[in-house]
């Protein structure tokens, strides 16, 4: 939905203020932000603090958050907003069996995610039992520019929204190799979206690397992206490109394949 076409819809007898603030005020918290005050939340959000209280308290009293000397966190009943969404589309289900021969095959990580702003947003997940330093699980978000799942979702892009994203993305450098320039960052996106895949090198955490495929619904649309994420001790870019991609993308195209079949029965 375009800029001009969200500001027309805020001011048409349809658009639900309350809902917008409610949502607002439910995102300000974060692994970083786990336990926020009113003023927290007013500063997070932009809202004033008499309305990110009464916010707050309604979270409260309808069990989404609870508090304790004027602190505020959310409760597990807010899991129940993104399982809604998790239930709704079978989707995920689907690729799970696909994804855990995968990382039989394997002996690594691979994960599904879908776009949602600047970030990326995991939706399905299948690791292994290696610890690495970042914690990623479903509902995890990683900056679309610095993650392979992100290069092919971005490459994807209509012309104008892709444009959007970098006006409104602001760039930090995770490592010395995270790519920081919107230029730089267009290049690799075009070759991204002519060799059909995307895979980066430390750019979000030393040590890590990855390589992530397009997942195509039955129009050929993109819909999600599918990647295999390792440490880049145990595994060099050479075995990542000639071993695991050829294996990922075949994996890529038989949840496709799946979702394409089980979506289009959904309407006979």
């Amino acid at each position: 939905m375009s800029i001009e076409k969200t500001d027309n819809f805020k001011q048409s007898g349809d658009y639900i203020q309350s809902l917008d603030r409610g949502l607002q005020v439910i995102q300000a918290f974060s692994q970083k932000s786990q336990a926020l005050t009113i003023s927290d939340v007013s500063k997070l959000t932009g809202l004033s603090r008499p309305t990110a209280r009464r916010i707050l308290l309604t979270l409260e009293h309808l069990g989404f958050a609870e508090s304790a000397n004027g602190v505020f966190s959310l409760t597990a009943r807010t899991l129940s907003l993104g399982y809604a969404y998790l239930s709704s589309n079978n989707s995920w289900g689907i690729a799970h069996s696909f994804m855990r021969e995968f990382v039989h095959q394997t002996g690594e990580s691979c994960s599904i995610s879908i776009l949602d702003g600047t970030d990326i947003i995991y939706v399905a997940r299948v690791s292994t039992k290696r610890i690495m330093s970042i914690n990623l699980d479903v509902g995890s978000r990683l900056p679309a520019y610095a993650t392979s799942m992100g290069h092919v979702l971005l490459a994807n892009l209509p012309k104008e929204k892709l444009e959007k994203y970098l006006e409104s993305i602001n760039f930090e450098k995770y490592t010395d190799k995270t790519i920081v320039d919107k230029e730089q960052l267009l290049k690799i996106l075009e070759g991204v979206r002519e060799r059909g895949w995307g895979g980066v090198d430390q750019q979000l955490e030393e040590g890590l690397r990855s390589i992530a495929v397009p997942l195509r619904d039955g129009t050929d649309k993109v819909f999600a992206a599918f990647n295999c994420s390792v440490h880049a001790g145990r595994v060099s870019e050479e075995v990542l490109r000639n071993e695991f991609l050829p294996l990922l993308q075949e994996t890529g195209k038989k949840i496709s394949q799946a979702v394409a079949i089980t979506n289009s029965s959904r309407f006979v």
